[in-house]
């Protein structure tokens, strides 16, 4: 946003403060000056001039002797400009005078170019006339420059005055990086308005008069808005018996300030209030309506329309338009189209002053390929309140500039009038969130230099509604400090109690499961969350499986990255397989990462995400030492019980006689297993694998940090060993779980030492020995008590057909 200091002081009057000044209260205030451009930069001693008489350079054809009168002097100047005639009043610089740079309009030099006085051809030439490109300027933003030569003033210039005045470049304009949340401070009245309650001055607007002949727009237009929720709000106006002219000069100077080329009063009248409210507006041929009739409405799937730069657009149903009673004339809140322009035939015009949804304007912009002055500001988010003060302006400043003829009345579809907000007056809460020490009686005068209002009946600040970023006391607070001065707040300690921060008991589990694996010799690996369709076929999952119903990506990389994971083991199998085939003799790695499950298809809720712990080896150990990992990890997260093993897990990617569902009080926790050879084979690992995965929402309800502590054992341990013949179904969790139960409170502990299956034993049968430990606390065990407990437990293996081996 860029606005001149001579544009903001026309409605801050009283406002007399330098570039500097002035970028510095304003950043602090909050409107922050990115940075200022003065437009008078190396212009020194430049002045009218009014050429007396011209004659020919007797040495030179193109050059010409001039005798200028410059105020209080006749000067003689030499020039080859071809424009110049005896009467002109033309910027002159005088000896010792500066100009920004040359008159081929190239880069401006830094320190401008000194003018000195000086002989051409032998004939003395006190100073230069200028053309625009020599005052720093261009002859796009000052059209009645002539493309080469010297600038014409007005015929009413008076010699010897100030040229760079005249011409308007004694301004300097204003670079401001706005907020998104500011939307009010896209306009010259807004960034006003704030100046003015920075240096606390009077905030003048300009006053907005009634227009408009005794005729009623209705008679000529009609309006229908078909989709209220995106156009809130469409004012229309006309205009008759346009007279397309020049804008002022003043209009030119604003709008060339801004970066806005003039072009002519209509087009500029449209661009100044654009400016100076922050609405854009768009003008219609009156003539070019089929019926007379507007009708807002979104286009249909696949239309295409061309836009006033002459590109075909194509459109979805998603982009709102502006028709006439047969066809589109614009995409509303971008760009018109060809067919309805303003040419230099126009007589009756439709002016159009709108509010549209931000989002969709922003999101059409991006499909149909056009960002536009317009659909910038339309897309933050405009108050539509501000609509129809804007369109009464335009239609003032047609009836100052002379350029029309406007019609009484004024079209207004606004079904839902937008309200202000009230957001109750809490001095002290605000004081104590800012360190200050603020009179309630100093806040509301910078709220009203604001414009928000104050109910004392209520209490409560009326926010008006084009202040949409005050929403509660917090940024009424923000609006206090910026006022009184950031650098006036003291400072001070922040109050409130010391508390000691700690993790979330669901991450002091999977802190202990790092820990644990880390521990072991696992290193943690991050695997992505995308996947392709096909692992599920390296994986050997049947078609019916339901770990193939995936969450699809809409927009995915490729089809490499498009579904969610609904396992863990493909990423966790292709690191090992990296490992692997990099030669590293052992690899140990572990994962915490969620798997995404749809609780159904189509998706009509977010779905059930799942964190796994998920481990993965292959060289050195086995199946039992990836056991060993999962029950230390039970062990350390307080889950007391033994964990029990089904084998019948039926795991297609596990091998069949080597992998176990892991089950604790009866609910599955997860599994554990050897990778099935077809899988190893398939994901390029030519060793024995292993994996384990916990689920962790599963787990953590057994889990517990809580521990109870006992004193050193006084008395000591009895221990039997027993060796047992054992059929081979019967698993040894199954013997453990009888000497558990059997061992009474005596138990102490019990150790699986050696398995064996062999000649020596008989087919179908093994052999398993045990050692159990016997302990109790108040006295020194005696061979009795042991024996009668072991009894207990060897009668408990006999019922599951186990014998002692002799």
């Amino acid at each position: 946003m860029n606005t001149p200091l001579s544009w903001i002081k026309a409605y801050v009057p009283e406002l007399d403060v330098t570039a500097q000044e002035y970028t510095d209260a304003m950043t602090l205030a909050g409107s922050k000056v990115e940075g200022y451009e003065c437009l008078d930069k190396n212009l020194e001693k430049i002045v009218v001039g009014h050429i007396l008489s011209i004659e020919g350079h007797p040495d030179a054809d193109k050059l010409i002797v001039c005798q200028v009168d410059v105020g209080t002097e006749t000067v003689q100047i030499v020039t080859g400009a071809p424009n110049v005639k005896v009467g002109d009043k033309v910027p002159v610089v005088l000896d010792g005078g500066k100009v920004a740079g040359g008159h081929d309009g190239g880069p401006l030099p830094e320190n401008g170019i000194k003018i000195k006085k000086g002989k051409l051809r032998g004939i003395e030439s006190c100073g230069m006339m200028c053309s625009i490109e020599e005052l720093g300027c261009s002859a796009e933003m000052y059209p009645d420059a002539p493309e080469s030569g010297i600038y014409i003033l007005p015929e009413d210039a008076q010699p010897g005055a100030d040229a760079i005045e005249l011409l308007g470049l004694r301004d300097t304009v204003f670079e401001y990086e706005i907020t998104s949340n500011r939307v009010d401070c896209y306009s010259v009245i807004g960034l006003a308005r704030e100046a003015a309650a920075t240096f606390r001055k009077p905030f003048l607007p300009p006053v907005v008069t009634a227009t408009g002949n005794g005729e009623n727009v209705c008679d000529y237009l009609k309006v229908t808005v078909e989709d209220s929720r995106l156009c809130p709000r469409y004012c229309a106006r006309m205009v008759k018996n346009i007279k397309l002219a020049p804008s002022p000069v003043w209009m030119q100077r604003r709008l060339a300030a801004c970066g806005i080329r003039p072009i002519n009063n209509i087009v500029d009248i449209t661009n100044y209030v654009m400016e100076e409210y922050g609405q854009p507006m768009h003008a219609f041929d009156y003539e070019l309506l089929a019926n007379h009739e507007i009708v807002v409405k979104c286009a249909k799937e696949g239309d295409s329309f061309q836009t006033l730069d002459g590109q075909e657009r194509k459109l979805d149903s998603t982009i709102l338009m502006i028709n006439d009673g047969e066809k589109a004339v614009g995409i509303a809140g971008i760009m018109g189209g060809e067919n309805s322009k303003i040419t230099d035939d126009v007589t009756t015009m439709v002016f159009e002053s709108a509010c549209f949804d931000g989002t969709n304007i922003r999101l059409s912009a991006k499909k149909v390929g056009l960002r536009t002055d317009a659909s910038g500001k339309f897309e933050k988010g405009l108050d539509p309140n501000n609509a129809e003060a804007a369109i009464n302006r335009a239609c003032q400043l047609i009836e100052e500039l002379g350029a029309g003829e406007v019609v009484g009345g004024i079209i207004d579809v606004y079904p839902e009038k937008r309200e202000g907000k009230r957001v109750p007056f809490e001095p002290e809460k605000m004081n104590r969130l800012l360190g200050t020490d603020i009179a309630p009686e100093t806040m509301l005068e910078y709220f009203k230099a604001l414009e928000l209002e104050y109910d004392q009946a209520s209490g409560d600040l009326l926010i008006p509604t084009f202040r949409q970023d005050l929403e509660c006391m917090a940024d009424i607070a923000e609006e206090v400090a910026r006022f009184y001065g950031y650098d006036k707040i003291p400072v001070s300690l922040p109050a409130g109690e010391a508390t000691t921060g700690k993790l979330s008991y669901k991450l002091r589990v999977e802190q202990l499961a790092r820990r644990v694996a880390e521990f072991n010799g696992f290193s943690q690996g991050m695997t992505y969350s995308f996947e392709s369709p096909k692992v599920f076929d390296r994986l050997l999952l049947p078609e019916d499986s339901p770990l193939r119903v995936t969450v699809n990506i809409l927009n995915p990389l490729g089809e490499d990255f498009s579904v969610m994971r609904t396992s863990p083991l493909h990423g966790m199998l292709n690191s090992l397989s990296t490992n692997y085939n990099r030669r590293n003799k052992n690899a140990r790695l572990y994962e915490l990462a969620n798997i995404y499950l749809p609780k159904a298809l189509p998706l009509t809720e977010l779905p059930d995400e799942r964190m796994q712990f998920t481990l993965g080896m292959y060289g050195e150990g086995d199946f039992f030492d990836m056991k060993g990992v999962v029950e230390e990890f039970f062990g350390q997260a307080g889950m007391s019980k033994r964990p029990q093993y089904d084998p019948n897990s039926k795991k297609t990617f596990l091998h069949p006689g080597r992998q176990a569902d892991i089950l604790y009080d009866g609910v599955k926790v997860g599994y554990l297993g050897e990778v099935h050879p077809d899988v190893a084979d398939n994901y390029k690992i030519g060793e024995k694998a292993y994996v384990a995965v916990i689920d962790m929402p599963s787990m953590i309800p057994f889990t517990s940090f809580d521990r109870k502590y006992t004193g050193i054992a006084k008395y000591p341990a009895v221990t039997r060993d027993i060796s047992m013949v054992v059929p081979k179904e019967i698993l040894a969790g199954q013997i453990e779980e009888v000497i558990g139960q059997r061992g009474g409170k005596l138990l102490e502990s019990y150790q699986l030492f050696d398995i064996y299956e062999g000649s020596q034993i008989v087919a179908g049968y093994k052999s398993m020995a045990y050692s159990i430990t016997f302990r109790a606390g108040d006295h020194t065990l005696e061979e009795q008590e042991v024996l009668a407990v072991m009894k207990k437990i060897l009668d408990g293996l006999q019922k599951l057909g186990i014998e002692l081996r002799a």
